[in-house]
């Protein structure tokens, strides 16, 4: 029975691992199995212990969300990376898409009028050369 600890130590209520041992009242109770959280009317978050003397549930749940979500975060941002690089592996695969084969053509267009152009120029210069028998 865990009340006898009531009003000893934190380390001798906490042997018996089915004790919570209230700082604030010096009780020794019975850790209320069927809830994850010992009701605020047995003993505050700040002030229970269960399990180690030095880290209280609130400390324990703040720590615990912390390492939650940081898992969560880590597991999200490494889904995306891996979405990323199956999605960059899938187009090499099946070569360039749409917007690739759109940006070549305009590319090839703009090429090929540049080519006209320097054509068209250098024949008009020829033509000068020629009226100026500068040729």
């Amino acid at each position: 029975d865990c009340r006898q600890y009531t009003n000893r130590s934190c380390e001798e209520c906490l042997k018996n691992v089915t004790c919570l041992w209230c700082a604030s009242s010096g009780r020794c109770v019975e850790y209320p199995v069927r809830r994850v959280l010992p009701p605020a009317d047995l003993c505050e978050l700040r002030s229970a212990r269960w399990g180690v003397c030095w880290v209280n549930f609130e400390a324990l749940i703040i720590a615990m969300s912390v390492l939650g979500g940081t898992i969560l975060i880590t597991l999200g941002v490494c889904c995306c990376c891996c979405c990323c690089k199956k999605k960059s592996k899938k187009q090499v695969l099946e070569g360039p898409d749409k917007d690739d084969e759109r940006a070549a053509r305009e590319r090839e267009k703009r090429r090929v009028r540049q080519e006209e152009r320097r054509a068209e120029m250098k024949s008009r210069h020829d033509e000068i050369r020629r009226k100026y028998g500068t040729v």
